[in-house]
């Protein structure tokens, strides 16, 4: 794997005001990014978990120039985007691309599966309308589909094939860097399997760089090289997977992959509960965002905010806890 990142985000910040009034006026906001600092390495997948809330779709979208972030930089490929138009983000767009979580809601119920996949060659120009046809038939191809497929519309398609669709829309311009968010969650078990493998096909077959966005920490370990656990709006804890599996050194950490269900009673680990509800991120607790809910917090935790720091070959823990 190449070393060099296609991804870098520096202190992101997105906070979304909260308005009240004829007036619109501005009481408050929803911290939903809060600091964010992280790199993805060329052709990599690098997973962002955590429970719901916690800021990871938020950060996908960002990333991405989606929503334009409060603070912080964004650099991919090397170019600061932050502040971007969008007449100049426009040569990125091609280059990295989005799996939303609800195949049928992403999917155009007027457009038939041919129009969809021609639209980003329309987008952006520079194909003839024989080469658009052949591009499709291949994309089609590439993932068991037929070319039948293409005068069908969302509705009359499964959930699986509906995922492949949106799949093949966001790799059809050859990009680098896909966004996936939570791209299995809307389906079958027995769907999620072949899209997992799918993914995994295309990414060795098109050299793709993957943000994996989920709560499943099963598939984490089978989909990534490296995961990203967030809490309200903060990166907790980042390592590679079997040091974070193996060594989790968070609390958080600890009680997510607890809850990872397994049959085998030789591997059954030690239940660690999450106490309490998840916070407010209009109001984020002081000091260390996770000591309502810690069973191990202490006086430091209540006063200061740990940092993220690197405990050793690259795992970084954001805990004032040295050991658990």
């Amino acid at each position: 794997m190449m070393e060099d990142s296609i991804l870098r985000v520096e202190g992101l910040k997105k906070y979304f005001p909260i308005k009240s009034g004829v007036w619109g006026k501005v009481k408050g906001y929803v911290r939903s990014l809060d600091g964010v600092s992280l790199t993805v390495r060329r052709g990599e997948t690098l997973a962002l978990v955590g429970e719901s809330g916690c800021g990871k779709t938020t950060f996908g979208r960002t990333v991405l120039r989606l929503l334009r972030p409060t603070s912080g930089k964004i650099i991919f490929g090397g170019v600061d985007i932050t502040d971007l138009s969008e007449k100049e983000l426009k040569p990125f767009r091609r280059r990295m691309q989005i799996v939303f979580q609800d195949p049928l809601a992403s999917l155009d119920p007027r457009m038939t599966i041919g129009d969809i996949l021609r639209e980003p060659f329309k987008l952006h120009g520079g194909f003839s309308l024989r080469e658009i046809e052949e591009k499709i038939l291949q994309l089609l191809e590439s993932v068991g589909m037929r070319e039948e497929h293409i005068y069908r519309y969302p509705h009359e398609l499964s959930g699986g094939q509906r995922q492949r669709v949106c799949i093949l829309r966001a790799i059809s311009l050859n990009p680098e860097f896909l966004v996936l968010d939570e791209p299995t969650s809307a389906l079958d078990v027995s769907v999620q399997a072949q899209i997992l493998n799918l993914l995994k096909d295309l990414q060795r077959e098109y050299g793709l760089t993957y943000l994996f966005i989920t709560h499943d920490l099963g598939i984490v370990r089978f989909m990534s090289d490296r995961s990203a656990v967030m809490y309200l709006g903060k990166i907790v804890e980042l390592s590679w997977n079997d040091d974070l599996f193996n060594n989790p050194l968070h609390p958080y950490t600890r009680s997510l992959i607890s809850a990872i269900p397994t049959f085998d009673p030789e591997l059954k680990r030690r239940e660690e509960p999450i106490l309490g509800e998840v916070p407010s991120a209009i109001n984020i607790p002081q000091g260390c965002r996770f000591h309502p809910r810690c069973p191990y917090a202490f006086g430091a935790c209540f006063e200061r905010e740990p940092l993220l720091e690197d405990r050793g070959g690259g795992h970084l823990v954001a805990c004032h806890l040295e050991k658990l």
